[in-house]
């Protein structure tokens, strides 16, 4: 089993801020692969389904991000899950929109979500960071994650989520880079150039 998580902050209000990019990544894993209706449990929002013959379920903690790691320490004792059973999306001010990475432990680069889960659960939950870019001044960082992905930004944000989400089962073999490597390809396909035929020799 894994426990694929979704860092975001509850509520229409922040539905679509930078900082929800998480719960966007698990809704399109949801979506795409006909997981089941979102229920209430583990202070969060719940679905299940299968990736890849492997029983899966999303967790959109609803304690507000700076308490995620109560959501998620809740689920992962009931299900007796170690921290590499649990996969976490969320967003990365290092990196350039548009931009995944995955990594298995670390640190937490002052994100407040990382920060909670890690007092509940340790720091060796794996991370699919999403990149959203940074506004490029710390004082400004607040304000930036909070606010909506302008319209401009959907013509890399959805084809992100979607190629993130048809890799998603790339994930139960814990191949990490096999899935960040799906996710590359989808996005920028091999552009292959047409084989020109060889021209024939003279016989003089």
């Amino acid at each position: 089993m894994l426990l694929l998580v979704g860092l975001g902050n509850p509520g229409n209000k922040y539905a679509d801020n930078r900082h929800n990019i998480g719960f966007m990544a698990v809704d399109e894993i949801v979506r795409r692969h006909g997981f089941a209706p979102e229920r209430r449990r583990f202070q969060g929002l719940v679905s299940e389904g299968t990736l890849a013959g492997q029983k899966i379920l999303t967790l959109k903690p609803q304690t507000f991000m700076n308490e995620s790691g109560r959501s998620v320490g809740e689920a992962a004792r009931f299900f007796k899950l170690t921290p590499d059973q649990i996969i976490v999306f969320h967003d990365e001010l290092d990196l350039e929109p548009g931009k995944l990475r995955v990594k298995n432990g670390g640190g937490l680069a002052g994100h407040n979500g990382l920060k909670s889960m890690a007092a509940h659960i340790g720091k060796d939950f794996r991370r699919v960071r999403l990149g959203i870019g940074h506004p490029g001044d710390k004082n400004k960082v607040m304000a930036y994650v909070l606010r909506d992905f302008p319209k401009a930004d959907d013509k890399w944000l959805d084809p992100l989520l979607d190629a993130m989400a048809e890799a998603a089962p790339l994930l139960c073999g814990k191949d990490d880079a096999a899935f960040a490597s799906k996710v590359a390809l989808i996005l920028k396909p091999p552009v292959h150039k047409p084989v020109s035929a060889k021209e024939p020799q003279s016989t003089d």
